[in-house]
């Protein structure tokens, strides 16, 4: 530990002396990681690309599949940075943890001795199903203060709660840290969100979220680092900071981080760091933007916002997108404004963004205080903890029979609902309904697969008050449940007795030559075949596979819930290939036009037909394309099916890198406005064989009646990345070298 805090301060100070200027901390963590640390330069924010030396990678097991089948194929007999494989998404919540995580194992068995003796033979780590939620075992195990480490998870930014620069990626660029190479990423803008005060009330961490995604929007944050500082930072939990970062994907930002402080160090004890607590004071002035900075944050940041934490109330945010912000005192009008389903049927808590020790403490006061008040609950309440140390901790303390004594329904420490993995009880999986939830997105069906239940986020402790309440507009803070107000929430930050460890849910890495395990004939897992590499001609004659309308999420292309168990089989959940997308010329899902056989079909059905016939396709859309997830499968189904180039007003920044990773040619409208030129049947030609940094890709468009639009597309790409295009994909770009 002090061996690294010392590297990490001569580099800070080498970088230093490059600028000229004082260094915010995300600054510092990013020139402190450079691939190449003897070759330091100044950095042009959302202009230079850097590459980066990350100290470690995490996988989740629906990404992980696809990202060790793409290990697979690069050459390697070992990861070259630490490496872990987390059981969290494949586990069905249904019946409770009981019953829930053996039906897992028996269900998912294939592919869990795929990910361990992958583990074993790669040496990467392993965590059994059961074990807790990647991101809530990251910031338990393994997240240290200055580090940078990428995860095949868009909520990885969780472990900035500890202090580290953490961002989540495609399988493509976890392979690449994996295999020792360079990582490449933008240098992204700095937000700085200033902190003053302290929470009051029923105010928590997540409610400054919740309020900054209103401010931000889902896409505000894109292409930078939210860097919180200020008197305010000191007085939030470290896993308040963590809930904080984790849904800071839910604004498009790279990732978000707090400065090390007292808090930090508290965590790290109480989690069995103390060695790296002990180190990280030695070195506190690096591990927090510099003094000058924080005197004159204006010179330093390209926004700086103010939250006073003091005056922060509640928020509700929803429905449909997580940055529908909406304070709890005025939900009363929203709700009646926009006719929303006002009962509340079912209160979630739990996930990767709240399921703390501390969240279930706060969540238990007001539980056990409302029960004492002879209340009932009038929503179904679910608990998913964080980890198996979390569930065992809460067990001892009393708050898991607290919780069953209201009727709570104890799910497995697993992700659960909130990535869709929910066997919903209901009479009918169409109707309006509300539900109330801890969790970070609440994308249409995304819960539960039902497009009409309106999901909406909010704090743990808010969640269990709705549910008493069993109404939407409520505020604790003023309202009463039958003449009864709810005490203020009360909770430790951490449990007084400490922790009970797991000792049983991690392996560590092993030395095995065993090769990983894929059954002959498996319907969950298939060796990955390289895509074929680009020929450098212009794209002429391009089918349009569909022109999406509106919100286009990564839920949208490659959908969640069910199709999980396909993560490892590229041709099966290709089925699913944008099914979730509007058409923007029938306003349906999953019906598009096929100009070749001139009929409707289902959009994998309509490009599997232009791929068997030879011929490629296009998709075109809206802003923020592929906003959410960073499933990598948004990418690798349209690649797999023959769809050359996507067409968007903007991009989500994890699915655009990914895009790239897999060779599709991602371009942007360079007018907005020529997005309305694209017709139904359209034949569309791209010129790109001179594709370069900086340049302008001509589009024609013709249209059935004969006549023709044309109009100019943009791109980033690098040299670099112009490099994994021709060569058919990044995985492709690393063998040849």
């Amino acid at each position: 530990m002090l061996d690294f805090y010392a590297e990490y301060a001569k580099r800070i100070a080498r970088a230093r002396r490059v600028l000229g200027r004082p260094m915010t901390l995300c600054e510092k963590i990013l020139y402190a990681h450079l691939y190449d640390a003897d070759a330091v330069k100044p950095l042009e924010r959302q202009v230079s690309y850097a590459d980066f030396r990350p100290d470690r990678v995490a996988m989740q097991d629906a990404t992980a599949q696809m990202a060790l089948l793409q290990f697979m194929n690069a050459g390697k007999d070992k990861v070259s940075v630490p490496s872990t494989v987390h059981c969290d998404h494949l586990i069905c919540a249904f019946e409770g943890a009981e019953k829930d995580l053996p039906a897992a194992c028996e269900t998912n068995k294939e592919v869990y001795d795929f990910l361990s003796s992958a583990a074993a033979r790669y040496g990467l780590g392993f965590f059994k199903p059961g074990a807790g939620i990647i991101h809530q075992e990251v910031l338990e195990n393994f997240a240290f203060p200055g580090g940078m480490m990428v995860g095949t998870d868009s909520h990885t930014p969780n472990a900035g709660g500890l202090g580290m620069i953490a961002v989540g990626v495609g399988g493509a660029d976890a392979v690449d840290v994996m295999t020792g190479m360079e990582w490449e990423l933008k240098m992204p803008k700095i937000i700085g969100v200033r902190l003053s005060g302290s929470l009051q009330g029923w105010a928590s961490a997540k409610d400054v979220i919740l309020k900054l995604a209103g401010i931000l929007t889902v896409k505000g944050g894109t292409n930078a680092i939210i860097e919180y500082f200020g008197e305010g930072c000191a007085s939030l939990s470290c896993t308040g900071k963590a809930s904080i970062c984790n849904m800071g994907a839910e604004v498009g930002a790279t990732c978000s981080l707090f400065p090390y402080d007292s808090q930090m160090a508290t965590y790290l004890k109480a989690t069995g760091r103390a060695s790296w607590a002990d180190a990280a004071d030695q070195f506190q002035a690096d591990l927090a933007a510099d003094e000058e900075v924080l005197s004159a944050p204006e010179k330093y940041y390209d926004r700086i916002i103010d939250i006073d934490l003091s005056t922060l109330t509640p928020y509700i945010n929803g429905p449909f997108t997580p940055d529908a912000a909406c304070p709890a005192g005025e939900m009363a009008v929203r709700v009646s404004e926009n006719a929303f389903p006002e009962t509340v049927e079912v209160a979630l808590i739990g996930s990767c963004t709240n399921s703390s020790y501390q969240d279930l403490s706060r969540a238990a006061s007001v539980v056990k205080a409302a029960l004492a008040k002879g209340l009932k609950p009038r929503a179904k309440l679910i608990i998913n903890p964080g980890s198996r140390q979390i569930f065992e901790t809460a067990k001892r303390d009393g708050l898991i029979d607290l919780f069953k004594q209201a009727g709570a329904l104890i799910m497995c420490n697993a992700c659960g609902p909130c990535i869709g993995q929910w066997k919903r009880v209901t009479d009918d999986n169409t109707r309006r309904n509300s539900i109330v939830t801890s969790f970070n997105r609440n994308f249409a069906k995304r819960a539960d697969g039902n497009p009409n239940t309106h999901a909406f986020i909010v704090s743990p402790e808010m969640a269990v008050a709705l549910a008493f309440s069993g109404r939407l507009a409520f505020d604790p803070s003023k309202d009463s449940i039958d003449g009864i107000v709810l005490p203020i929430p009360t909770g430790d930050a951490l449990p007084l007795k400490g922790f009970v460890k797991d000792e049983d849910g991690y392996v560590e890495p092993r030395e095995s030559r065993e090769d990983p395990i894929i059954r002959e004939g498996s319907e969950r897992l298939q060796k990955l075949q390289p895509f074929e590499p680009w020929d450098g001609r212009d794209f002429t004659g391009l089918h349009l596979l569909i022109k999406t309308q509106g919100k286009c999420t990564t839920d949208h292309i490659s959908m969640a819930g069910p199709w999980l168990k396909f993560r490892g089989h590229l041709e099966h959940i290709s089925d699913n290939l944008l099914m979730g997308a509007v058409n923007a010329f029938n306003g349906k899902t999953n019906e598009v036009l096929n100009d070749g056989k001139g009929e409707y079909m289902a959009v994998s059905a309509s490009a599997r037909a232009y791929k068997a016939a030879g011929e490629g396709s296009i998709v075109v859309a809206e802003d923020n394309y592929g906003e959410g997830s960073s499933r990598e499968h948004a990418a690798m189904e349209p690649r797999y099916l023959g769809v050359k180039a996507i067409l968007a007003k903007s991009f989500a920044r994890i699915h655009e890198t990914n895009l790239k990773k897999q060779g599709v040619l991602a371009l942007t409208f360079e007018n907005g406005a020529d997005y309305d030129k694209v017709r139904e049947g359209d034949r569309i030609d791209l010129f790109c064989a001179g594709i370069a940094p900086g340049s302008k890709v001509p589009v024609r468009v013709k249209h059935r009646d004969g006549s023709e639009d044309r109009f100019n597309a943009v791109h980033t790409y690098t040299e670099q990345q112009i490099v994994w295009l021709r060569a058919g994909s990044a995985l492709n770009a690393l063998k040849n070298k």
